[in-house]
């Protein structure tokens, strides 16, 4: 297959790429990594040259994201951002520009907010109709939240009232110019939003007992047609019917919950790429292609955890090695991913708590150091280091912010408590990482429609979040070894 010409005909899988992490690939990497897995298409969460450089003749379709949206907030800024990038729209194969991520997931009732998002939207695509793109469509992401809640079936769906004629402007400016509406769809996340409790349902395996009968005789044995379908009723119930829909984040997580894990992630897309991959569509659109964008293609240690499992959504690991079997290209091959090329891990070297001063009275507010500045979500409930012993727990917080700081071994001594050693200390199921070398770690603050940030660095807000999750494990562990 030549690198000019990687588009199946069928649904698309294309991949997400985050770089919310304190090691980073570097672009030519994950470029690299997505032609050995013939990926052919991938979505970044910026515009920053030297991504744009590095998927330059790929043949990849890119789709960008504008995330500090204020860049577009008049039509004059939305010209000037488009200018500033025109040099790399053809050589980089640029065909889709997302405005924000989800900018109604934070506006539900603000209107005036939701009123900003569409204007930033219509400048955009107005920009890029003058400069000579008009080929390039202007969107917007939406999560579940724009429908109501309050349905059993697909076809009881409906636009959610907070949003409605918001959503109609959006619609009125995507079917002139042609763009997809575009949807996140997380069955972990829905399937207790709707109440749904037999976790099968999730998997497009057909093993569910939780069976949903429509009109027509429709029939819904899994998460995503069910979710799907129900979209696309809501469209056409606001004369949307004939819109292309393109699921722009769909995937499984790891760790940080329950049922989040390796094994439910390769099940997850075992199932569900062959079936986007066919081209058969839904119940509601039979024989409709449908593209997704696998989410994510590394995990976010960077990403804020208000949802420990927020960052675990990768296929890799953020040395680039594969966590489960899938085949990227919808096949249904029994396969592990290419592993990332010219990767420099650091030295075997953890941190971990000294032994004999397992009793400090230190031990506390070191630990809350150390959940602060690394990942502790691996050790919420459900995750996969939920069940460590008391030095463990506190020995997998010392590593991860050792790790995060690129194994400086300043940021190993934790008040006199904390040690460098070179045996690996893992145990069971949880992996006590070694991370790769210091690459290209400049992060970037974007913002919704509103000015917030997503994607931030936690605050202490944030990292009070992981704080009461963790410590109550901490303490319980006190309980049961002190």
């Amino acid at each position: 297959m030549s690198c000019t010409n990687l588009l199946v005909i069928e649904g698309a899988i294309g991949i997400n790429w985050g770089r919310q992490n304190a090691q980073r690939l570097i672009p030519s990497v994950v470029v690299d990594l997505l032609l050995q897995n013939r990926v052919p298409a991938a979505r970044i969460f910026s515009t920053e040259t030297d991504i744009l450089e590095a998927f330059a003749g790929s043949g990849i379709n890119l789709a960008i994201t504008i995330y500090d949206v204020d860049e577009v907030a008049t039509y004059e800024d939305a010209r000037a951002w488009v200018d500033r990038r025109s040099a790399w729209f053809s050589p980089s194969n640029i065909t889709r520009v997302y405005v924000g991520d989800q900018m109604f997931a934070s506006a539900l009732n603000d209107t005036t907010l939701q009123n900003n998002a569409i204007d930033m939207l219509n400048n955009t695509q107005r920009a890029l109709n003058a400069a000579g793109f008009s080929h390039v469509k202007a969107t917007m992401s939406h999560p579940f939240s724009v429908l109501n809640n309050q349905f059993t079936r697909p076809s009881e769906a409906e636009i959610n009232v907070l949003v409605h004629e918001q959503f109609v402007r959006y619609l009125d400016i995507v079917k002139a110019s042609g763009a997809p509406v575009c949807i996140n769809l997380f069955p972990i996340e829905i399937m207790r939003a709707l109440g749904i409790h037999d976790i099968d349902f999730a998997f497009a395996d057909n093993r569910s007992t939780h069976v949903v009968t429509d009109i027509g005789g429709a029939v819904y044995t899994n998460a995503f047609e069910f979710i799907y379908d129900a979209f696309a009723w809501a469209l056409e119930k606001v004369g949307a019917h004939d819109v292309e829909v393109v699921v722009t984040q769909i995937g499984w997580p790891t760790d940080g919950y329950p049922n989040a894990s390796a094994t439910n992630a390769e099940r997850f897309y075992k199932a569900l790429l062959p079936l986007v991959s066919g081209g058969r569509g839904t119940p509601k659109r039979p024989g409709k292609h449908i593209d997704v964008y696998v989410h994510a293609l590394t995990d976010e240690n960077k990403y804020p955890p208000d949802r420990p499992y927020g960052r675990h959504w990768g296929i890799y690991r953020s040395n680039g090695e594969p966590k489960y079997r899938v085949d990227l290209t919808g096949q249904g091959r029994d396969v592990l991913p290419a592993r990332a090329r010219e990767i420099n891990r650091m030295p075997e070297r953890w941190c971990v708590l000294d032994p004999s001063l397992e009793d400090d009275e230190r031990v506390e507010a070191e630990y809350r150091v150390a959940c602060g500045g690394g990942d502790c979500t691996s050790m919420y409930t459900g995750g996969s280091c939920s069940g460590l012993d008391r030095w463990q727990n506190v020995s997998y917080a010392f590593n991860m912010y050792f790790q995060a700081k690129f194994q400086d071994e300043k940021e190993c001594e934790f008040g006199g408590l904390g040690q460098v050693v070179t045996a690996d200390p893992s145990t069971g199921g949880c992996m006590f990482p070694v991370e790769v070398v210091k690459g290209q770690q400049k992060n970037y603050s974007p913002k919704l429609a509103d000015g917030s940030g997503v994607h931030e660095v936690p605050g202490s807000d944030m990292i009070l979040v992981i704080l009461v999750s963790t410590l109550a494990i901490f303490c319980c562990v006190i309980q049961l070894v002190g």
